[in-house]
């Protein structure tokens, strides 16, 4: 679970229920139908109209993912290509075959399979970068797909309060409504700022982010594998792949290794 993401969304309705409630005013009273309908309806309406009708649907699967944890880390996939190059070096490139079924990532796993196959490096590299840009433009079109929304919201937001303010001036012979109208001409404009601010924006610069995060450990892997396949020294190998780290992340790598190699002069005692 992305703490993150939690936290922004309660920070968020906290925010927007404060300034309600000290403002002296009631939830209800921000709150009305034909408005709705009128600003999230045709938002989501025109952004539908957009795209091919398969590209909501990615959208709506990807929407879950904001909420998640990258389900692997460069740290851990740096050890991983390690202990594989290790071996390689040990017992050679078709050992990695029983080391296959271990590995949890299956763009890792598809990358092993063809270094075990014998296919050439250019290839391999070639087949992992195609991989990598299908992947980046899937991401790109859900991310979009969000930006065209956050941009729709706060247009049909304005469309609301021009037919609120014809509905305000067929009112203008009585005083007692004018407030009540131009309220509610007032309140789509409202729904579509906080739906493009408070959602969609917030959403695509998570899944933007998200999607760098992937596809930078995807070349780290890309790296990693032509180094096992050519043989290069499992050590070099480290210290390239430590290069896609932050500075933060390589500190915990460091640390992380070396309680591993104190744990196991332990051991040998």
């Amino acid at each position: 679970m992305d703490i993150a993401t939690i936290a922004g969304l309660i920070a968020g309705f906290f925010a927007l229920g404060y300034s309600i409630i000290s403002g002296g005013g009631e939830i209800y009273f921000y709150l009305d139908f034909p408005s709705i309908v009128c600003t999230i309806g045709g938002g989501i309406g025109c952004t539908i109209l957009s795209f091919p009708l398969a590209d909501t649907g990615k959208a709506l699967k990807a929407l879950p993912l904001i909420f998640k944890s990258p389900k692997t880390s460069a740290i851990e996939t740096i050890q991983v290509m390690v202990e594989l190059s290790q071996k390689a070096r040990r017992e050679g490139l078709l050992a990695l075959e029983s080391a296959q079924a271990d590995l949890k990532d299956n763009f890792l796993k598809k990358a092993m399979e063809l270094v075990v196959d014998g296919i050439e490096a250019d290839i391999v590299k070639t087949s992992m970068q195609l991989e990598i840009d299908s992947m980046a433009n899937r991401h790109q079109a859900v991310q979009s797909y969000y930006k065209t929304l956050a941009a729709q919201f706060p247009a049909w937001g304005m469309i609301g309060t021009l037919l609120g303010l014809v509905n305000l001036l067929r009112t203008m012979d009585d005083p007692s409504a004018i407030g009540s109208a131009m309220a509610l001409a007032i309140i789509t404009t409202l729904y579509g700022s906080i739906m493009a601010n408070f959602f969609c924006n917030p959403i695509a610069t998570k899944l933007a982010g998200n999607s760098a995060e992937e596809i930078l450990l995807r070349e780290m892997m890309v790296e990693g594998v032509l180094s096992i396949q050519s043989g290069e020294n499992p050590r070099l190998m480290e210290h390239k792949l430590k290069t896609f780290l932050s500075p933060e992340q390589q500190r915990q790598y460091e640390a992380l290794t070396k309680g591993d190699q104190d744990k196991a002069e332990g051991a040998g005692r």
